[in-house]
């Protein structure tokens, strides 16, 4: 499948900025389910900024503005040839060992739910089966609900509260496939939205676990599917904070407003 991707997000701040510094990770890299045909990432001028790729292997921009300013955007346009794997990314392309990523942090911190959550989905018949059946239990547990939680809400926070949208499925997803013994990550994308669906659809985030004989797999509780080629894998981390798609600093008085929109339409190839 053909995806294009366009991705706008505009401050608007109620007193002009003197300074900011922003790491974009909003580039995709070629990998077993997708070859990037395209992709720019620029401001409002069409400056590129500067980039580095980070630990985890994700293509990063440092977007800096020193002089000041009332207003700030950044575009991100592409396209994507997508295709079906069924989640699977396999062995190739990680800058760290599958043991790095049963790494706890904050947002995905061990808890006694979420230990009673891996201990349902001990319950399958083999790896693979308890990967599946612990994507399934993510969904049941935590109805998806948007503005219950914000983006420093952690795993467990959410499974208590029954609530709570993409990040927080993949943080618990991450969680307890740790508590299960299975490396697991978090990781940011888009997602070819359904008609009529709300624009922050696009704009996604899913994990992935490791399985010994298959390697990394995708796991989108939010959707209760595998990947499909309808999915623009673009960062993975340990949680949100290392693969969030815009994440920085400003100097100035506080009050601002964020306008966003992301647009993921299939195309003729």
């Amino acid at each position: 499948m053909l995806l294009v991707v366009s991705h706008r997000t505009v401050y608007h701040y109620d007193s002009p900025s003197s300074g900011l510094a922003q790491l974009l990770r909003m580039t995709p890299s070629d990998g077993p389910s997708q070859t990037v045909l395209r992709w720019s990432v620029a401001d409002e001028g069409g400056r590129w900024p500067p980039c580095f790729v980070d630990g985890f292997g994700n293509l990063t921009h440092l977007h800096t503005r020193r002089e000041p300013h009332a207003r700030l955007e950044v575009r991100v346009e592409g396209a994507v040839e997508t295709r079906d794997t069924f989640g699977v990314q396999g062995f190739s392309g990680d800058r760290l060992p599958p043991g790095y990523f049963l790494r706890a942090t904050a947002l995905t911190a061990p808890h006694p739910a979420i230990e009673a959550l891996a201990q349902e989905a001990r319950a399958g018949s083999d790896a693979l089966d308890r990967l599946h059946r612990l994507m399934a239990l993510v969904a049941e547990k935590v109805a998806y609900q948007p503005g219950a939680t914000g983006v420093g809400t952690p795993a467990a926070e959410a499974l208590l509260a029954r609530a709570g949208v993409c990040q927080d499925h993949a943080h618990l997803y991450v969680a307890a496939a740790r508590a299960l013994g299975h490396p697991a990550r978090y990781v940011s994308g888009y997602v070819q939205a359904d008609a009529g669906d709300a624009g922050e659809l696009a704009s996604h985030a899913w994990a992935e676990a490791w399985h010994p004989e298959l390697g990394w797999i995708g796991f989108d509780a939010s959707h209760g599917i595998c990947p499909s080629d309808g999915y623009v894998r673009v960062a993975v981390a340990l949680d949100y904070e290392g693969a969030a798609p815009l994440r920085g600093v400003r100097r100035g008085a506080p009050g601002e407003r964020l306008e966003v929109n992301v647009r993921v339409q299939a195309a003729e190839q």
